[in-house]
């Protein structure tokens, strides 16, 4: 069986259109079958994305799992000074990422890399943001959260959302244990979007 958090390379294509509202400007993302939320933004994503966009996240941003790119591409779309490097496993969805900062004239600030977790990330970020794919399992999401610190920059913070449903009070716990601090920036709908800082 097929899943979107691994790279599938016999899938059929059915192509469609992710379309979505955020602070009034609307965004349209080309996506396809064999991708996460294939033709809708997922309510965890725009959680994130909105509880995000007001704060200051630096100059550079790891988008961790971006699938065809709402959260990295709509964050660098309202940041204009931040670069984002959008990476997942899935090849699809990662063409499709590269389309769609083309398509939103992002393309000299967003960069699209083939990476299982963290294997071919260099280099640390003021921010890493992900809405971990919960269903490939802890083994894979924890790692989003354990190996995050090491690809931060000092003061850099870790963004996630999950589910409470998903275990997001384990995550919460865990964030504590791996960093020394969590905080809850915001709860909606059963989502905590969680922040974690790596200290000086």
């Amino acid at each position: 069986m097929s899943h979107y958090f691994i790279n599938d390379e016999s899938l059929g294509s059915s192509p469609r259109q992710v379309r979505y509202v955020i602070n009034d400007v609307a965004f349209s993302l080309s996506s396809d079958i064999g991708v996460f939320s294939k033709s809708e933004l997922d309510w965890g994503s725009r959680v994130l994305i909105e509880t995000l966009l007001p704060l200051s996240l630096g100059e550079s941003l790891l988008d961790l799992g971006c699938g065809i790119g709402p959260i990295g591409l709509t964050l660098a779309y309202f940041h204009p000074r931040l670069n984002v490097t959008c990476s997942d496993v899935n090849t699809r969805a990662l063409v499709l990422c590269e389309k769609n900062a083309q398509t939103l004239a992002l393309s000299h600030r967003v960069t699209c890399l083939q990476s299982d977790i963290y294997i071919e990330i260099e280099g640390k970020f003021h921010s890493i943001v992900s809405n971990p794919p919960i269903r490939a399992g802890k083994k894979v999401t924890y790692r989003i959260y354990d190996e995050a610190k090491e690809h931060l920059e000092d003061g850099g913070s870790l963004y996630v959302v999950v589910r409470k449903a998903q275990g997001a009070e384990s995550v919460k716990k865990h964030l504590e244990e791996v960093f020394g601090n969590v905080t809850i920036l915001k709860k909606s709908k059963g989502y905590f979007v969680l922040m974690a800082t790596k200290m000086n």
